[in-house]
C-alpha cells in the first residue's frame, strides 16, 4: 500500500497497469479506487493507472482537516513531480472532474486529455444542505455516517462531521472558473454525463463543450450521476473514453 510525501501530506496511491499514465480524480466523500473500480480491469490493460486518495479523503494523512479543489489541484501537480510524471490523461468524476479543469487551465502543459464525468464546469449548491453534518444526524442517516467513518478514517481520523463539512463548503464554492478561463483549455477534453444527473446533463454539457474548443460531450442513456459505475453503465463509459485516449496518444 504505496504513500508518498506530497507537500504536508502522506498521499496513498494506487498504481497498476503498464503504459501512458492516467490519473484518476475521484469524487468527494469517496476514494480513489472506489470511485473508479468499474474502470481498473479494463484501463490497466493499455495504461498505468494511478488513483491517489485526494487531501482531506480515504487513506492520505494530513495534519489539517482543511480543503477545497483549486488546493488540490496544486497537490495533484506536486503528487505528479514526485512520481516523475511529465504529462498524463486525467479522468475526473464530481469533485475530482472540477479538479481536472483547474488543472487543464492553471497547467495545460502538464495535462494530454481531460475527461470529466458528472459536472457541468460551474458551481451548483444545488441539494448541498442535505450533506451538512446537522441535516445527516437529524434524518437519522447513520449508514452514511457509517460510510464515512470508515471509508476516510485516516484522513480525518474519526472526525466524519468535519469531512462532510468540508465538503460542503467546498461544494458550495467550486469550481469558480470564468467562462474566458473554461473557453481557455486547449487540450482535447471529453465530458460524460448521466441522462438524468441533476447537476450535469445534457443541457448543461453542450453549453460546457460550447466553450471548449474541439471538446466534445457524451450523454449516456438512463444514467445517473455515476454512469460509470456497476449498476448503471460502466462497459459504455469505458469504451468511449478509451476510444478517445487511443485517439489522443501522449507523444
Amino acid at each position: 500500500m504505496p504513500y508518498v510525501q506530497v507537500k504536508d501530506l502522506e498521499m496513498f496511491y494506487e498504481k497498476m497497469g503498464f503504459g501512458d499514465p492516467v490519473i484518476f480524480l475521484h469524487s468527494g466523500y469517496s476514494r480513489g479506487i472506489l470511485a473508479f473500480a468499474s474502470q481498473m480491469l479494463d484501463f490497466q490493460k493499455k495504461y498505468t493507472c494511478y488513483l491517489p486518495d485526494f487531501r482531506g479523503h480515504g487513506r492520505t494523512r494530513c495534519d489539517s482537516l482543511e480543503w477545497n479543489s483549486p488546493q488540490i489541484a496544486d497537490d495533484i501537480l506536486a503528487y505528479m513531480d514526485q512520481m516523475s510524471i511529465a504529462r498524463a490523461h486525467l479522468i475526473g468524476f464530481s469533485l475530482g472532474a472540477n479538479v481536472g479543469l483547474y488543472m487543464a487551465v492553471d497547467h495545460p502543459d502538464r495535462v494530454a486529455t481531460l475527461t470529466t464525468i458528472g459536472t457541468s464546469g460551474f458551481c451548483d449548491p444545488a441539494g448541498v444542505e442535505e450533506f451538512e453534518p446537522e441535516w445527516i444526524i437529524r434524518n437519522g442517516r447513520q449508514d452514511f455516517i457509517d460510510h464515512m467513518t470508515e471509508r476516510h478514517e485516516e484522513a480525518h481520523r474519526g472526525n466524519w462531521q468535519e469531512h462532510v463539512r468540508q465538503s460542503a463548503i467546498d461544494w458550495r464554492l467550486y469550481p469558480q472558473l470564468s467562462e474566458e478561463q473554461l473557453g481557455g483549455i486547449g487540450c482535447p477534453a471529453l465530458f460524460i454525463s448521466g441522462e438524468h444527473d441533476p447537476f450535469a446533463g445534457e443541457e448543461r454539457l453542450i453549453a460546457l463543450s460550447s466553450l471548449v474548443k474541439g471538446s466534445k460531450y457524451l450523454i449516456v442513456p438512463g444514467g445517473s450521476h455515476r454512469p460509470h459505475m456497476v449498476r448503471e453503465n460502466p462497459v459504455y463509459v469505458n469504451d468511449a473514453i478509451l476510444e478517445f485516449l487511443a485517439s489522443n496518444p501522449i507523444r
